[in-house]
């Protein structure tokens, strides 16, 4: 492990050349890794251990489409693909990434199969930081791990692909054998991550749900919409409106910055965009910071997570998501957006 300084803070990391591959698989060369739910992070943490020589079997729900993209993928039912329960008892490291209210329903059964030496994995704080309302309370003689990707399960999947890795936090609630922490940065490893960097499964939910409400989905969408909004009242086309709102920002700009960083990118532009961006910024940031922190309150109190708990487990869940993703597909800001896109070079 070594102590990085960001920003004039050392935390803790652990990078692919102090802990290569090889390093690992010798870890984990007896362990069987049973990959429990086919969704969000399923595909792509399962098949980049399998590419990475890990003994993995996947865990689904025979009859549903998930299975049926599993063996898709390459999984084969009997060998490597088989119902959850069979999956539960097979595994030596469960990796429980069903979603959140998936978790609360599936406990039970995934509960029973946890004996003792085995390991617990999570991707997300939520089922074991809200152990109140979800009532995943793991048996003291296991280990119980969180490996968290810094991105969807397509993006860990389509960078390893290229060679690349995704940044991923880690951390261990409870080290029943010794070897947590070995087993964890071999996952962590073996999924693909770039580098790991040391956290707590609550401060994981904690600042994961303050970002995915915030800048990473809620607030960007907010600001898209506020910005065209503008824009279209003042006369601009919706062509003219998406470019400038959404376009250059995602295909120019955050490549950019990605590569060289905010103040980088502030050097390297126009002087117009120079003194508009400088003198603006903090203003955007006083306007919006008494939203992020009402945000972080709710998150830690607790209440943004029995809000998705009470509205996930409705049996018309499915239904109202479709009926909210619907009005934002056929806002007009996303149908210029779905226009602009088929004109992109690679399009055509």
């Amino acid at each position: 492990m070594a102590k990085i300084n960001f920003g004039g803070t050392e935390e803790n990391v652990v990078t692919r050349e102090e802990f290569p591959l090889a390093k690992a698989q010798e870890v984990l060369k007896n362990d069987t890794i049973a990959i429990i739910g086919y969704g969000v992070q399923g595909p792509g943490q399962s098949l980049n251990l399998r590419d990475n020589g890990f003994n993995v079997i996947i865990g689904q729900r025979k009859a549903s489409k998930t299975w049926d993209k599993a063996i898709a993928d390459g999984w084969v039912p009997g060998k490597n693909l088989f119902e959850i329960e069979e999956a539960c008892e097979r595994g030596t490291i469960l990796q429980f990434l069903l979603s959140d209210a998936g978790q609360i329903t599936l406990w039970p059964t995934v509960k029973k199969h946890l004996t003792a030496g085995k390991a617990l994995y999570f991707s997300h704080g939520f089922g074991i930081t809200y152990k109140e309302r979800t009532g995943i309370v793991p048996p003291a003689d296991v280990d119980v791990i969180l490996v968290a990707p810094k991105g969807s399960g397509t993006s860990l999947r389509r960078m390893f692909l290229q060679g690349r890795g995704l940044n991923s936090s880690y951390a261990i609630f409870q080290d029943a054998t010794g070897k947590a922490w070995d087993r964890v940065v071999a996952l962590g490893i073996g999924v693909g991550s770039g580098y790991l960097f040391e956290t707590t499964f609550k401060k994981e939910v904690y600042s994961d749900l303050t970002g995915e409400r915030g800048t990473l989905m809620g607030a960007i969408q907010g600001i898209f919409a506020a910005q065209y909004e503008v824009l279209r009242k003042n006369g601009h086309s919706p062509s003219e409106a998406f470019n400038e709102t959404v376009e250059e920002l995602t295909q120019s700009l955050m490549p950019l910055v990605a590569e060289n960083g905010m103040d980088w990118m502030y050097a390297n532009c126009s002087t117009t965009a120079q003194r508009g961006a400088l003198d603006w910024w903090k203003k955007f940031r006083d306007a919006s910071l008494p939203v992020f922190t009402e945000l972080y309150k709710e998150v830690a109190a607790g209440n943004e997570a029995q809000r998705s708990i009470d509205s996930n487990s409705k049996d018309d869940y499915r239904v109202k998501l479709e009926e909210e993703l619907k009005e934002l597909r056929e806002s007009e800001m996303w149908r210029a957006g779905a226009a602009v896109r088929k004109l992109r070079p690679e399009n055509n």
